[in-house]
């Protein structure tokens, strides 16, 4: 999960998609249909981070609603899990993601996050460099 550690909370309400579930923490980008979903390791140009869950149980999962993002700025930085081994040494790298809470310490294709700490090998802090006001990498 994507837990802010400095920077200011900037919460907006956006469209959340049909039959998505989405987790408190996960990273989210848009859709193309006016709407945000978790991203994923293909994902480019984030929102923010979902502050909020939506589980099937949800009417929201049947039926469009909206789900508060907490919405990126470029000074964020974010505390979050790690897949592979993140090491002191990538500090001032760009990595990739796995999924919507995890960043993946083993890929450098899309550069959606820059390390900026490392805490362990399986977690460290990050700013999400690939943001929807910055327009830099595409989802594929």
């Amino acid at each position: 999960m994507f837990k802010r550690i400095s920077g200011q909370p900037n919460i907006e309400r956006h469209p959340n998609a049909t039959s998505n579930a989405y987790s408190n923490g996960a990273l989210v980008y848009p859709d193309g249909s006016g709407a945000v979903i978790p991203a994923d390791s293909t994902s480019g140009n984030h929102i923010g981070v979902a502050v909020e869950n939506i589980t099937s149980a949800d009417d929201r999962y049947t039926t469009a609603g909206k789900i508060s993002v907490d919405v990126l700025d470029d000074n964020d930085i974010f505390e979050a899990d790690v897949t592979g081994t993140l090491t002191a040494a990538m500090v001032d790298t760009y990595l990739d993601l796995s999924d919507s809470l995890t960043v993946n310490a083993a890929a450098t294709s899309k550069k959606v996050v820059l390390c900026v700490g490392y805490i362990s090998a399986t977690k460290g802090l990050f700013k999400i460099n690939a943001k929807a006001t910055n327009v830099d990498v595409a989802t594929t």
